[in-house]
């Protein structure tokens, strides 16, 4: 199997591993965010939107966005993006 920096493994509450692929990352203010799709994504998914965190041996931890206005910021930005990228497309 071919590794793909792009794909990472979060394991839910019920302790079942899912692999995401990392579709873009964003900054928003001071703050980073992962947008992530599932790998089994049907066209009608929907994303899901981490924050990036820097961890103290360097790594990144994707923390699941609980603020209801914080996600919406960053889901009104990142479908202006995809917006603006399927227009240039066209």
């Amino acid at each position: 199997m071919e590794e793909n920096e792009n794909v990472v493994t979060l394991i839910d509450e019920d302790g079942q591993e899912q692999d995401f692929e990392i579709i873009m990352t964003m900054e928003m203010g001071e703050e980073e965010y992962a947008i992530l799709l599932p790998l089994d994504a049907e066209e009608e998914d929907e994303a899901y939107i981490f924050r990036m965190e820097p961890t103290e041996d360097n790594e990144v931890m994707l923390v699941a966005v609980e603020d209801d206005e914080e996600f919406d910021q960053v889901a009104a930005a990142y479908e202006a993006m995809m917006d603006e990228m399927d227009e240039e497309e066209h």
